[in-house]
């Protein structure tokens, strides 16, 4: 299991980072390699990407939701993925976006990857894009204020 952790620093109020990143159908905007994110329900997703030339489809369950706070998910099928994204007030203008995301690559391709953290390269890319997609547009696309509690 391989575990990549990034953060990056965004030039907007932590209601309006988190909103934003709320919408999981904008995620192919700015995620290298998504090329459709479809919210199935308020805690399923299902995914669409080409990742080492190779186009793959996968479901993911979001485990806990908190307005503001963090996201948590897991894949539900294909390669296994779980992660959590916090969101962290660093005063009214400025947010730092936090990612964990644990990996099991399972394929020779995935495990090449791994080694040569492609993975870690591509969250830190997919984050500074986030940024600009966020900061370059001045305010959020929308926003989903629900939350999702981790079963007891």
């Amino acid at each position: 299991m391989s575990t990549v952790q990034k953060s990056i620093d965004i030039n907007a109020p932590v209601s309006s980072v988190y909103n934003q990143w709320t919408q999981f159908e904008d995620f192919p905007a700015f995620m290298e390699g998504v090329t459709e994110v479809t919210q199935l329900d308020d805690s399923h997703l299902h995914w669409c990407a080409e990742i080492g030339g190779k186009e793959m489809e996968w479901d993911a369950e979001i485990t806990e939701q908190i307005p503001d706070q963090r996201i948590a998910w897991r894949s539900v099928e294909g390669t296994p993925t779980a992660g959590v994204v916090s969101f962290h007030k660093l005063d009214d203008g400025a947010t730092r976006v936090m990612v964990q995301m644990d990996y099991d690559p399972e394929s020779i391709l995935e495990n090449a990857g791994d080694t040569v953290g492609l993975l870690s390269q591509r969250v830190e890319g997919d984050l500074e894009r986030f940024k600009d997609f966020l900061e370059s547009r001045g305010e959020e696309t929308g926003a989903w204020r629900g939350t999702i509690r981790r079963p007891s």
